[in-house]
């Protein structure tokens, strides 16, 4: 019966070693997997996510200023368009007045 048990402990020990043994060749694969994974990502010319932003966030002003620049071009445009009319209905006047 001693015998046995003791076969069982050695079994049991035997197993709880391969079992640690296991663990640390998984450890060991996700660390060389993650390894590589951050080599082939530095490879391809990635941005990091604040990058992104912080670029996201310029094309975003950039628009908002150009929406601008576009509201005051498009006011100085109607004040040159009323000008040249006003210009041309005084020029008109004159025309028939003086004639």
């Amino acid at each position: 019966m001693q015998t046995r048990n003791k076969m069982l402990d050695d079994f049991s020990q035997l197993m709880t070693n391969a079992m640690g043994v296991a663990q640390g060749a998984r450890e060991e694969a996700e660390t060389a997997m993650k390894s590589m994974i951050d080599r082939w990502l530095a490879d391809r010319d990635f941005v990091t996510r604040e990058e992104f932003e912080s670029v996201r966030a310029m094309a975003q002003k950039a628009r908002e200023e150009n929406e601008a620049l576009k509201a005051r071009i498009d006011a100085l445009e109607d004040e040159t368009l009323k000008a040249r009319v006003e210009a041309l209905e005084k020029g008109a006047k004159l025309d028939k007045g003086g004639g």
